[in-house]
């Protein structure tokens, strides 16, 4: 399976560069993979195709101010670092760039020195493992220190740094966020449960590997980048509870399904309290264990999450509606419109 199975023409105009002032009025193009239909909707309709019984996952990590702008010591050349994962308490794997210029033993100074950084190993793909010496409390510092790492094809600012959190957002370590919860509001949460829809949360934190790109032509020999994830022992029984009941377990975004289909392949389907470190690839051909339905935006021409949701639709069907979305000029990316992918969701 080579990676230009997943190409298509993308004009740069529909890369959404800022948020909408609303955050359910995004488009939502809801795909009946049954059926091979679509509907053109907005995503406050989504109320409309989950039922009561069902569940709705959604991921509450919460996004890091993770890029930081410093200068090696000695040379006074400035440095941008973006933290990725945390490996010991003061370790961390982090991107730099330039990377030329940082190798181990070269010291970065952030803030005027309230927070330095030793290089302590080389990683490929311009990765560094940096040791990080502060006073104080490191998050603290970081909240000071750190902007949002917004993704590098949004290139206008972002005047309200919370519209790139989700509004249930909870535990800190992602160097991204899970972007398909953007679209929800406190008030459409509440909506839903009135409704009798359950809600339930998992955590896994967005690092390199969700955006890596592909760069084998065999996709077969790509190796994802482990993130970390969490499924508590409440999760878990909420969802074999919908299961047993005969409701749909919908998840919200690539990210919450690689963390449920983590979890379910190892444990037979089942949904089991665990956590650790995932970095399971999903592209067609794979057999869904955890989900009956997804919520995503749409995605990066050739990315492994347009593999995923290919795996699930089904790729000449994604790939049509791909190329609708771009027709009717539908907004792409983080801040982008929405799919919600849902067998029999297209009758009438």
């Amino acid at each position: 399976m080579n990676v230009n199975d997943f190409d298509f023409e993308l004009p740069e105009r529909l890369i959404a560069q800022t948020p909408l002032k609303e955050r359910t009025k995004s488009r939502l193009m809801v795909l009946d993979p049954l059926e091979q239909k679509l509907q053109h909707r907005e995503f406050s309709n989504l109320e409309e195709y989950i039922n009561p019984g069902d569940c709705l996952v959604l991921n509450d990590t919460r996004v890091m101010p993770a890029r930081l702008y410093g200068s090696k010591e000695e040379t006074g050349a400035k440095i941008e670092v973006l933290l990725l994962k945390q490996m010991e308490e003061d370790e961390w794997e982090t991107l730099v760039k330039p990377a030329k210029r940082v190798k181990p033993g070269t010291v970065i100074s952030f803030g005027d020195g309230r927070l330095t950084a030793v290089c302590k190993e080389s990683l490929e793909h311009g990765g560094r493992v940096l040791e990080f010496q502060y006073e104080g409390v490191f998050y603290e510092i970081l909240d000071q220190l750190g902007e949002m790492p917004l993704p590098p094809y949004i290139t206008e600012t972002l005047d309200d740094q919370d519209r790139y959190q989700t509004v249930f957002a909870k535990h800190r370590g992602s160097a991204a966020a899970p972007t398909a919860g953007l679209h929800f509001t406190e008030e459409m949460l509440q909506r839903l449960e009135d409704k009798g829809v359950h809600i339930a949360f998992i955590t896994l934190h967005v690092g390199l590997g969700t955006f890596r790109p592909v760069s084998v032509d065999n996709i077969l020999e790509h190796e994802m980048h482990g993130e970390f994830y969490q499924l508590t022992k409440g999760t878990a029984d909420l969802l074999n509870r919908i299961r047993e009941d005969g409701g749909r377990i919908v998840s919200v975004g690539t990210t919450s399904t690689r963390t449920l289909e983590t979890v379910a392949s190892a444990h037979d389907g089942r949904f089991e309290e665990s956590s650790g470190w995932t970095d399971i690839f999903i592209y067609p051909g794979y057999t869904f264990k955890a989900i009956d339905g997804l919520i995503t935006n749409f995605h990066l021409p050739q990315s492994t999450l347009i593999m995923l949701v290919s795996a699930l639709a089904g790729r000449d069907f994604v790939l049509s509606a791909y190329r609708t979305a771009v027709e009717e000029e539908y907004r792409f990316f983080s801040f982008g419109d929405a799919m919600l992918i849902l067998e029999g969701s297209t009758k009438e």
